[in-house]
């Protein structure tokens, strides 16, 4: 009961901490890691244990599939070249350079060394996104922390998951080679099917809310059956997260779509708080255990891992921009434009927060794994030393390298807006009835503002009139409760319906309705 409380508290803090973060201009989770990192001061904190496994499913899977169907598949073709230096190349060279430290420093075995390793070389984007978001960055490094971020995933999990089996002796690492393969194979092949037989159970649910439970238990099972059957579940649940992202939209209504949007960002957000609870009890009662000399020999070890994350992180990508913008002298003038810029290359190096798949990838580690307090405590020092050392700095960071402002995505918006508008005046042209006229007469209105985005007197002109209206309709709405003529379920139903002409009066959240 004490633990059920004290998470009801944490959240209501983690809510006003993202309220905070908004006017600070900073991440939120890097507030969550200091709130995180309070707890273990907390007089009479409950400790709690819970099993490996199930931290891996419980926080990880829906992190992941919620990551995975965001993913562009364009942007990860376009870009794929450095995408594969940074998911692959710059995880395993922190993965190393960790793994050295740890078993020169800490005298932990090979393999629980570069478990340590695998731990913490896997960058969130969430918390650069989080400031990225705020400023128009160039597109290129945005696409690129966020298809790093779900990529490297898979990588650092694949080795956490190979160093972690051989340190207990299920598996040799010299052996380690054909049971990546065909671990990769297996998953990919499984992540597809398991998705094509998601999107035939999505097609048969109407209930917004039965819909998305079962897209809840479909991630958890996935992820069950993956790792039932030997096979890597991060490679699975991102190839079937893909799969599904590219039909289910088709295949849902948009009352479904929004339900189920909301509810994922809220799951997502709650299970970062969750995480950060959990690794401060851990630290709390880890901090305990080690008493006297081995107290400050763990700390010491924690703060030179954070260093040499950070360290590594910032040579990797800082030497392959230097190599590649020496191979595209030698290219052609396209080749030339996309090498990584000087300033690019320092803010994506410099985007190197660890978040949750840190912190629940260091909590899952087996009670009897050797070394586990000290690598624990180092994972919690790297998540909470790069989101408030890195998170903190990003915006003064981005002021003072000054990148020049990117429309990419906006350019994108409206050259689809304008044709999408066009294609329902298309199938409309055949049409002579007067409420035909009427319909086209709204398309060929937003069709105006769609090619004319930077007139805002044309976009007042027609969507705060709209809005104005909608306004007026609610107000009529609220008098026809409160006099006694409808009652609640007739209410909630004509709501439901000025929701959605509000949001269809507002597609990109710029209006306000006018006041009388």
């Amino acid at each position: 009961m004490a633990l059920f409380e004290l998470t009801l508290v944490l959240l209501l803090i983690a809510v006003a901490l993202t309220a905070l973060s908004r006017r600070l201009e900073v991440p939120y989770p890097s507030l969550l890691a200091l709130a995180g990192a309070g707890i273990a001061f907390v007089p009479g904190a409950p400790t709690i244990e819970i099993d490996p496994e199930l931290a891996l499913a419980l926080f990880i899977a829906p992190v992941l599939l919620d990551a995975a169907y965001d993913t562009s598949l364009r942007d990860l073709n376009r870009y794929r070249l450095p995408l594969v230096a940074l998911a692959l190349g710059a995880v395993i060279f922190t993965t190393a350079a960790v793994a050295f430290v740890g078993w020169k420093l800490a005298g932990l075995p090979i393999a629980a060394a570069i478990a340590l390793g695998a731990i913490v070389a896997p960058p969130d984007a969430v918390a650069a996104s989080a400031v990225l978001g705020q400023f128009k960055v160039p597109h290129r490094i945005t696409a690129i922390l966020q298809g790093e971020s779900l990529l490297n995933d898979a990588t650092a999990l694949l080795i956490y998951r190979l160093a972690v089996s051989a340190t207990l002796g299920s598996i040799m690492l010299s052996n380690a080679i054909p049971t990546i393969l065909l671990s990769t194979i297996g998953s990919l092949v499984a992540g597809y099917l398991l998705g094509r037989f998601s999107l035939l159970t999505l097609t048969r649910i109407e209930d917004a809310a039965s819909s998305t439970v079962v897209q809840f238990a479909g991630t958890f099972g996935v992820w069950i059956l993956a790792d039932r059957l030997g096979l890597s579940a991060i490679i699975t649940i991102v190839v079937y997260a893909m799969t599904i992202a590219r039909t289910a939209p088709r295949l849902m209504s948009a009352r479904r779509r929004v339900s189920t949007y909301s509810v994922w960002e809220s799951a997502v957000f709650v299970l970062n708080v969750l995480a950060f609870v959990l690794m401060g009890l851990q630290a709390r009662s880890i901090v305990g255990r080690l008493a006297g000399e081995g107290q400050a020999e763990a700390f010491v070890f924690a703060a030179t891992v954070l260093a040499v994350v950070i360290v590594s992180r910032l040579v990797w990508v800082m030497s392959y921009g230097v190599i590649i913008r020496w191979l595209a002298r030698f290219g052609s003038e396209g080749q030339g434009r996309d090498a990584p810029t000087l300033r690019g290359g320092v803010l994506v190096g410099w985007c190197g927060m660890r978040g949750l798949v840190t912190l629940v990838a260091a909590f899952a580690l087996p009670a009897d794994f050797p070394g586990r307090d000290p690598i624990v405590l180092a994972a919690f020092a790297v998540v909470l030393g790069t989101l408030v050392l890195q998170g903190m700095t990003l915006k003064p960071l981005l002021r003072l390298l000054n990148l020049d402002p990117d429309t990419t995505v906006d350019r994108e918006v409206a050259q689809a807006r304008v044709a999408i508008m066009q294609a329902a005046l298309d199938i409309l042209s055949g049409k002579t009835s007067n409420a035909a006229a009427a319909v086209r007469e709204q398309y060929t209105a937003q069709r105006t503002i769609a090619e004319n985005p930077e007139d805002a007197q044309a976009a007042t002109e027609y969507d705060r009139l709209r809005l104005y209206a909608i306004k007026r309709q609610r107000d009529a709405l609220e008098e026809l409760r409160r006099d006694g003529t409808i009652g609640d379920e007739a209410y909630h139903r004509l709501e439901e319906e000025i929701d959605w002409s509000e949001l269809a009066a507002s597609p990109a959240g710029r209006f306000q309705p006018l006041t009388t």
